[in-house]
C-alpha cells in the first residue's frame, strides 16, 4: 500500500508554481486553483470526508493553533506539529495558499489576501465536483455538524439536519449533537435522515441493558466493492457534555466491542473497512495499534488538519490514520484501489475550500439565506469593533477566550474567571465589527448559563489539575476534553509532562499567592451538572453587554501560563 506523499507535494509544488503566493496576484492564484480542485480519479472506491464544521453555512476565517502540545510519546508527532515545523514535515512552501489553510502564520495579511475558508454553498460545489468524476463515491460526516451557530440553535439543529441532506451525506456519526438530547437525535434519524442518512456508533449503548442505540456499520456497495462503514461517537460524551441530555445512553472507547464489530463486517464481506471516528487522533492512533482490520480512519474531533495519513502498523496489517480539520475549512478525498478482495492501494488528499475559488450552489445558498432570514436583525446587531484578531483555538487560550473572561471577570464582579477549552469558533479579523451572530459562534451551547463559585485555592488547583491530565495524559485514552480551560485574572505554571495532579503550580493573583484554603469567587459558564442549569443568564447576554458598554475591544494582553519543560516542541511555534 503505498501513500503518495510525492502527488501530495507535486501538487503543491504545481500549486506555488501557477502563482499562489502571498506576493503575487490574487487573479493568478485563481487561475491555479483548478490544479488545486482538479484531482484526477483514482482506483474504483471512493469516500469524501468532512467533519466538525461546527454549524458554519456561511464561509468564515478559521486560524489554526499556534500551541498544539504533545506530550509523552506524541511529543514531536503529528497531529502536535504548528507553524513553521508542520510546512517542514509535510514539504509545505511557506507563504504560499496551503501554508495559510494549515498553519496560522502570516495569518491576517494571507486571510486578506486570499479571503474566507468553507461555507456550505461553496462546500457543496466542490463535493458535486468530486462525486461527478468519482462515480459511486459517498460522503462521510464524522459529527459536530449540527452545534455552532446561533441558528443552529435556535432551529435544534434543524438548519443542519437540513444542510446536510441537501450536501449529499450519506453516513455521520455523532458528539456535540448529542446536547440537543437524545430525543432530538433520535427524532432526526427517524424522521428526516430515514432513507438518506445513517447514523453509526458502535460504541453508545442503553445503560440499561446495553442494546445499541445506534447502528454500529452499514454496509454500502460502491462499485461492487462491499464497504463497511463503522462509526465511533466522542467516547466521553457525558463527561466532557451533561450526561442529563443523554441519561439512557452510556458511551465509552469499547475497543474490544470495535475489534468484534470490524470482524463482523469482515464476516459479511467487507472488502474495505474504514472507521468514522470522533475519537480524535491521538486516540484513533492507539485504537489503529490495538484493533486489526481497519483499512481507514477517517477521524475529527480534535480538529487537526492534517494533510497526508498516517500509516500505523498493526498485528493484521496496516490502518491509514485521518483528521480532516473543522468549521468546513477541509474536504478529505479518498480514493482506493480495492482488488482480488482487499486495499491495494491508495491516495488521499485534504482539499482547502477556498470560497473565493468556488461557486457558491445555488440550491445551498437558497437554504441559507432561508434559514437566515427570520433572524438578521438579532444576527447583524453590531456589539462592538475589535482592534485586534480574534480567534479561539489553541492548547491555553485565545484571544476570543480572553475577551469571555475579561467580560465574565467584569459584569459578574469576581477575580478568577474559568472558560472551557472548546476548540470550535472562527476567527475574526482586526478592525472587523462583532455582532452577536459573531459571539454566537463563540457560546452556542444548549447549556449556556453562566456561574459564579466559591472555590478556595486548593479546589482552583484540583480543577486545574483535572483538566489538564485530560490533555497531556499520556495515555491518549484517558485525553477526555477539549483543550484546556481557559483562565482569567489568575497566573501559573504549567508543566504539560509532570504526573498528574504536579502540572501546576505557582498561583498567583497579581503578585498574591494563591492560598489552598481561601476562598474566592469564580466565574464560569457552560456547567455540565443539572444543579446548575439556569445558574445564571446565558453567557451570551453577560458578553454581549460587556461589548455593548465598551463600544471598542483593544488589543487584548492573552493570558497564558509559563510553560516548563516546552523547549524545542514543534506543538509550540
Amino acid at each position: 500500500m503505498s501513500l503518495s506523499r510525492r502527488e501530495f507535494l507535486h501538487v503543491l509544488a504545481v500549486a506555488a508554481a501557477g502563482g499562489m503566493s502571498l506576493s503575487s496576484d490574487f487573479a493568478q492564484a485563481a487561475k491555479s486553483a483548478e490544479t488545486l480542485y482538479d484531482l484526477p480519479a483514482f482506483g474504483n472506491v471512493s469516500l469524501l470526508h468532512l467533519t466538525d464544521c461546527h454549524a458554519q453555512l456561511l464561509p468564515v476565517h478559521f486560524r489554526e493553533p499556534d500551541i498544539n502540545l504533545g506530550v509523552g510519546d506524541m511529543a514531536g508527532r503529528v497531529p502536535h506539529l504548528v507553524g513553521e515545523h508542520l510546512l517542514r514535515h509535510f514539504g509545505i512552501p511557506a507563504g504560499t495558499l496551503e501554508a495559510h489553510a494549515f498553519t496560522h502564520l502570516d495569518f491576517v495579511e494571507a486571510a486578506r489576501t486570499y479571503g474566507k475558508v468553507g461555507g456550505f454553498a461553496h462546500l457543496t460545489t466542490l463535493v458535486k465536483r468530486m462525486k461527478a468524476s468519482r462515480p459511486g463515491a459517498l460522503l462521510l460526516d464524522g459529527g459536530d455538524t449540527w452545534q455552532g451557530s446561533a441558528t443552529s440553535l435556535w432551529t435544534k439543529g434543524q438548519d443542519m439536519v437540513d444542510a446536510a441532506r441537501l450536501l449529499g451525506v450519506d453516513v455521520m456519526t455523532l458528539h456535540w449533537e448529542s446536547t440537543f438530547g437524545a430525543d432530538r437525535v433520535k427524532e432526526v434519524e427517524e424522521n428526516d435522515f430515514a432513507g438518506h442518512i445513517d447514523i453509526v456508533a458502535q460504541n453508545v449503548r442503553t445503560t440499561d441493558f446495553e442494546d445499541p442505540v445506534f447502528k454500529p456499520y452499514v454496509m454500502r456497495k460502491i462499485n461492487g466493492v462491499p464497504v463497511a462503514i463503522i462509526g465511533q461517537a466522542f467516547p466521553y460524551t457525558p463527561i466532557a457534555n451533561p450526561r442529563w441530555l443523554v441519561p439512557e445512553w452510556s458511551f465509552g472507547i469499547r475497543e474490544r466491542e470495535m475489534q468484534e464489530t470490524v470482524d463482523a463486517a469482515r464476516a459479511e464481506g467487507a472488502q474495505l473497512v474504514v472507521l468514522l471516528s470522533h475519537n480524535g487522533m491521538d486516540v484513533d492512533l492507539k485504537m489503529a495499534t490495538r484493533v486489526s482490520g481497519i483499512d481507514v480512519i477517517l477521524g475529527g474531533h480534535t480538529h487537526d488538519g492534517v494533510p497526508v495519513p498516517t500509516t500505523v502498523e498493526n498485528p493484521g496489517g496496516k490502518t491509514l490514520v485521518t483528521n480532516a480539520g473543522s468549521n468546513g475549512k477541509f474536504l478529505g478525498v479518498l480514493d482506493c484501489d480495492v482488488r482480488d478482495g482487499q486495499l491495494r492501494d491508495v491516495r488521499y488528499r485534504l482539499i482547502p475550500v477556498f470560497a473565493n475559488l468556488l461557486p457558491a450552489d445555488p440550491e445551498m445558498q437558497a437554504h441559507i439565506d432561508t434559514v437566515r432570514e427570520p433572524f438578521l436583525e438579532q444576527l447583524t446587531e453590531p456589539l462592538a469593533v475589535s482592534e485586534g484578531l480574534l480567534y479561539r483555538r489553541g492548547s491555553f487560550n485565545g484571544s476570543w477566550d480572553q475577551l469571555i473572561l475579561d467580560a465574565l471577570r467584569s459584569e459578574l464582579d469576581t477575580e478568577i474567571a474559568f472558560s472551557p477549552g472548546f476548540r470550535w469558533g472562527p476567527s475574526l479579523l482586526p478592525g472587523e465589527t462583532i455582532t452577536m451572530e459573531d459571539l454566537m459562534d463563540q457560546t452556542a451551547i444548549t447549556y449556556p448559563w453562566t456561574t459564579v463559585t466559591e472555590m478556595s485555592g486548593e479546589q482552583i488547583k484540583t480543577v486545574l489539575e483535572d483538566v489538564c491530565d485530560n490533555l497531556f495524559n499520556p495515555d491518549p485514552y484517558y485525553q477526555q476534553g477539549g483543550d484546556m480551560v481557559r483562565v482569567g485574572g489568575m497566573h501559573y505554571v504549567c508543566d504539560p509532562q509532570a504526573t498528574m495532579g504536579n502540572r501546576i503550580r505557582d498561583m498567583r493573583l497579581g503578585d498574591r499567592p494563591i492560598e489552598a484554603d481561601k476562598i474566592y469567587r469564580v466565574a464560569g459558564w457552560a456547567p455540565v451538572s443539572e444543579a446548575a442549569r439556569e445558574a445564571g443568564p446565558p453567557v451570551w447576554d453577560v458578553v454581549a453587554d460587556h461589548l455593548r458598554s465598551r463600544k471598542v475591544v483593544r488589543q487584548l494582553e492573552i493570558n497564558l501560563p509559563q510553560l516548563k519543560g516546552m523547549g524545542g516542541n514543534p506543538g509550540m511555534s
